[in-house]
Parts: C-alpha cells; structure tokens; sequence
C-alpha cells in the first residue's frame, strides 16, 4: 500500500521503478491509450530482459521487441489489426528464439490476476483444454471439480512486479481517472506489486473526485504527468491515433532489424533526450493539433486514416 502524499516524479524517475528481468503489465491496448512515452524511457534506460503480460497488444510490445528489451512474451495478441497486420519485431523475435513465446488467452490472464488480487494460490477455468496452451503453461494444472465431476484446468495467481498504465488524469495523491474502456489496468493495478503512471494531465483531487476514481491512490507508487504520453496510441477524447506516424513505423520495421534501427529507434527514441524532443519529431504541435480534431465531424476522424 502507498500512502505518501505526493507521488509526482519525472519520467526518468518514474521508469526507474522498472529493473531488469522484471516481470511488466503493460496497461491500455491494442492502439488504445498504450504507455509509449515511458516505453521510449524504459528503452533510452535500456532496461533489458523483460517479461511482458497482458491481453491484446500492438505497437508497445513490438517496439520493446525491436528494441531487445524483453526475454519472454505471455501477451494474448500482438499485432496491428486490420489495418498494417502482423507486428513484424514481434513476429522476428519470437521466429528467431530471441523472445521466448509464452502466449496466453486473455481470460486465463484475467484469473490468475484475480488469483493474485484476492490471495488465492489459482483459479478455475473452463477454457485452453484441447488447445496447446497446457503444453506452452505446464504451470497450468487440471483437475476434476469434486462437486460436479467436470474437468477443469487450474491457472496460477499472477502477481507481475510492475504495472505501467497510462491514464487520463491523477491527483498528486496517485488516484487515477480513465476515460472509456479500463482494459485490464485495474486488474493490473490491484494484482501487481508497484504501478507507476504517466497521465495527459494532473489535476486538483475535488476535481478529479467529480471524474471518477478509476485506480484508487493506495494502489500507486509514482506519477508523471506526459501530455500526449500515449502517442502514436490514441488516448481519446483527447485526441486519435497517429495512423500516419504508425504507418512510418511500419515501413521502417517492414525492411528488417537494421531499417527499424536505423529509420525509427535512432530518430524517433535515442536522438530524443526527452518527450518532448520525441514530440516535434513526430511532426510537433501541428500533427498534435490534427489528432485533436477527430471529433470535429465523422469526415476530419476519416482524415486521419487516409
């Protein structure tokens, strides 16, 4: 439990939480409201050997895999949807041996964070039985309930060392507010053992109280504030996500290990000293001030993906 007062800190300090080898909760996901900015931190501390879980992911998880920051992956999903497809330093990595593959579902992750958060050693479940994952997870037990005779598999309490979310708005307290879908982050939040938080803005806690506590304090270690902190995500209603931006990172990892080096993590994350450096490179205030504008009309939304 944290109860200090004030939890606000700087990037460099609040990514410090992180240590090698540890095993990190990724808050948001898919393109949605993703930590980037303290990922691009994480990477310039080249903090290395990381476990990754979470549910369905994209660019996060492939950015740290282009990077070599992670060892294992027990994501339920990385990719970039629809709209690029495969997450292709995920893809190379894994293929490679570089990452070792731990894939999970999204509800076994879901019980063994409830495992965690409510004290119990495991949790039932119903689904992975007649799949691979019990060969991928010989963590994973099965068992006959004594009640019914049905066969169940049991799934092991899941306490990760660090959940790094990206919310909305924090007190200097640490209550945290998100708009919109919470993903897994409150699970997250109440199972990990740290959680540490960028937000679009800080805020007084009467204000943020009329919000909505989505994260209550005592589940936070430390806060940053990091406008835009989830760019090239989207982090609406504030503003959409970068497709444009994304479609460059693509094209970058599309041509190999050393294209991605070369054309996206020297420009984009070592050259910049700091968010704000990585912010003008992105295309500065007024690509923020396009992203901003999604919600004008259906017609500047579609703008934004052509």
């Amino acid at each position: 439990m944290y109860t200090q007062n004030d939890k606000r800190c700087s990037l460099t300090e609040l990514v410090a939480h992180i240590q090698n080898g540890d095993c990190l909760a990724i808050g948001g996901g898919l393109s949605w409201r993703e930590p980037m900015a303290a990922l691009r931190e994480l990477i310039r501390q080249n903090i290395k050997d990381l476990k990754l879980v979470g549910s369905a992911h994209g660019i996060d998880v492939d950015l740290l895999c282009g990077a070599g920051s992670v060892a294992v992956s027990a994501e339920s999903y990385v990719g970039f949807e629809q709209d690029f497809g495969m997450a292709l330093n995920y893809r190379r990595a894994c293929e490679t041996g570089a990452v070792k593959v731990e894939d999970n579902c999204c509800y076994s992750l879901v019980q063994q964070l409830r495992a965690a958060i409510q004290g119990l050693p495991f949790m039932p479940i119903r689904s992975v039985q007649g799949t691979d994952f019990l060969k991928l997870h010989p963590e994973f037990k099965t068992m006959t309930c004594p009640f019914t005779g049905e066969q169940l598999v049991l799934v092991p309490a899941l306490k990760p060392d660090v959940a790094l979310i990206h919310a909305h708005y924090a007190d200097e307290h640490g209550n945290l507010h998100i708009e919109g879908p919470p993903v897994a982050d409150v699970l997250f939040a109440k199972a990990s053992k740290k959680v540490i938080a960028t937000v679009e803005a800080l805020i007084p806690h009467d204000e943020l109280a009329k919000k909505g506590v989505t994260i209550p304090y005592f589940y936070v270690t430390a806060i940053c504030e990091v406008p835009y902190g989830a760019h090239p995500t989207s982090c609406y209603p504030n503003y959409a996500y970068d497709r444009e931006h994304t479609a460059s990172y693509y094209q970058a990892a599309k041509h190999g290990a050393d294209s991605f080096n070369q054309n996206y993590l020297t420009p984009f994350v070592h050259d910049c000293k700091d968010h704000d450096a990585y912010l003008l490179a992105a295309g500065g205030k007024a690509r923020l001030a396009c992203l901003e504008q999604w919600d004008q009309s259906m017609e500047k939304w579609m703008q934004l993906y052509e």
